[in-house]
């Protein structure tokens, strides 16, 4: 399974969609998507303060001083968390399999223009939070120019 994203469509909007593998249950997965001081080493401008139920808050920092809430739109462990974030979408499913477990990360926007850089983010993202639950240290590689190239010629294409 690649580790690249894909772009779909889902009621106009533009659906980021990647899938990782992971030998490990989903029970411990989840932990790593939930637990605050795993989530704040992968997701962008979280804060660690999460009310984990529906309807519950997730807090972020823009990094420019300005705190920002999600709202929990789907809590069921360990399967699967959703959230709305301003006017995104993020969606995470985790399935148990014979291997371990598939994480599937969906983010649904508006501006299909930021695709290819919002793809090179989270592919980032999804690495750090693949070394975290691997157990090993994180390492931020310089590669973000080359996803978006990637990504660029994936979603640009006619």
């Amino acid at each position: 399974m690649s580790t690249y994203g894909n772009l779909e469509e889902k009621e106009g909007r533009p659906v980021l969609v990647f899938q990782r593998n992971y030998s490990f249950s989903p029970e411990k997965v989840f932990r790593f998507i939930t637990e605050p001081d795993y989530f704040t080493q992968w997701y962008p401008f979280a804060t660690g303060e999460m009310d984990l139920t529906i309807g519950g808050k997730i807090t972020f920092d823009d990094g420019e001083g300005s705190l920002y809430e999600a709202v929990i739109t789907e809590f069921h462990p360990p399967h699967a968390i959703s959230f709305q974030e301003i006017d995104d979408l993020l969606e995470i499913q985790i399935d148990a399999t014979e291997q371990g477990s598939t994480l599937t990360f969906r983010h649904t926007f508006d501006d299909r223009e930021m695709a290819l850089y919002t793809a090179a983010g989270w592919h980032r993202c999804l690495d750090v939070l693949g070394q975290l639950i691997d157990g090993r240290a994180i390492e931020w590689p310089d590669n973000a120019l080359e996803l978006r190239e990637f990504y660029k010629k994936k979603f640009m294409q006619p």
